[in-house]
């Protein structure tokens, strides 16, 4: 297939962009390179013949178009998008511009591209919106976030992914453009940006600076390894029904302390320091609308297509661990510019 990648350059996009490549699609990378941007994530296969970039903005429509035109794709894969709830704390606008006007502009280009095409090449077409679990709101303390669940955002970042995924529902059944929307867990592994939990935790514990943890860390997250998440994403494209919405989840569900404990425990174990890391711990104020508990259904994604998660998260984390060992070339120029540096998520600066 050929298939363009928004967001490309970013955490999930550059896994899904590494591996349709390495199956030998033709493969084109469409990103703007904000701060959540980087092209070293991409260095693995920027020189191979069926991979291409283009540096563009989804908000501005006549370079997506002109884009879309000249690779001519069999589909695309809409990963661009503004996703740190923090930052969504103390900027809202830009992830109204990004999720919501930028999803528009990018449904409007496909769809006019998708109607140019001759009768079989429409027929095989498809959009996939990437978007989260945190659309659903907050869950108890048992249940599941099934594809029926009904939506419930709490931050602006996830307001802006409720709104974007219900743009591109509208664009199936109003136009008949070919979508399908993917609602994931928490993601983690290689190429993770420092500013997010577990990045930020390894980085800060082998540096022997303070980790983080809001409230009393009891919040749950189901974590899904980046690699398993990409997979799901090449299926749902190659195998989803049209109009269809597929949870992605790793069924690996852990409170943020739970996480914090194990990453210590395993930079005790692979690269000593002269105090446990479990001692650099520290518990800071919450941040705003922080939701409780998120955990994924994935047995549609299961039991349609075949999917199954190859990691659990004792494998999938000890992996992660060992990557940001080995990739300071990676991680250095990033911390060096302020990424997990400071404190986000504040209003007036500080927290509720």
């Amino acid at each position: 297939m050929r298939v363009i990648v928004t967001g490309g350059a970013g955490f999930i996009g550059s896994a899904l962009a590494r591996l349709l490549v390495a199956r030998g699609h033709e493969v084109l990378v469409l990103d703007k390179l904000t701060y959540a941007g980087n092209l070293s994530s991409l260095a693995s296969v920027a020189e191979a013949p069926n991979f291409g970039f283009v540096k563009a903005d989804i908000c501005d429509g006549a370079a997506v178009s002109a884009a879309i035109g000249a690779f001519a794709p069999d589909a695309i894969t809409h990963l661009a998008a503004e996703s740190h709830v923090d930052r969504s704390i103390t900027g809202a606008g830009a992830f109204i511009e990004t999720n919501i006007l930028g999803t528009f502009r990018l449904l409007e280009a496909a769809r006019r591209y998708w109607e140019s095409l001759p009768p079989a090449r429409r027929d095989g077409f498809r959009f996939l919106h990437v978007s989260t679990d945190e659309v659903y709101g907050s869950l108890g303390e048992e249940g599941l976030f099934s594809e029926t669940t009904p939506y419930d955002p709490r931050s602006p970042y996830s307001a802006s992914k409720a709104a974007s995924d219900h743009l591109a529902q509208a664009w199936w059944h109003t136009y008949g453009l070919p979508v399908l929307v993917s609602n994931c867990s928490n993601n983690y592994g290689p190429y993770h940006l420092p500013e997010k939990l577990i990045p930020l935790v390894i980085l800060n514990g082998l540096e022997g600076k303070p980790l983080p943890v809001y409230g009393d860390g009891a919040n749950v997250r189901d974590w899904l390894y980046v690699d398993d998440h990409a997979a799901a994403l090449a299926l749902i494209v190659e195998k989803g029904a049209v109009g269809r919405t597929y949870n992605v989840g790793g069924r690996n569900e852990r409170t943020n302390l739970t996480v914090v404990h194990t990453i210590c425990d395993l930079l005790d174990e692979l690269a000593p320091a002269n105090r446990a890391r479990r001692d650099l711990i520290t518990f800071v104020k919450d941040r705003p609308g922080h939701d409780r508990r998120y955990a994924i259904d994935a047995t549609r994604l299961e039991t349609e297509l075949g999917w199954r998660a190859q990691h659990d998260f004792q494998s999938g984390i000890r992996a992660t661990v060992k990557w940001y060992l080995d990739n300071e070339a990676w991680w250095r120029p990033l911390r060096a510019a302020g990424h997990g540096g400071m404190r986000l998520g504040l209003i007036d600066g500080k927290a509720p």
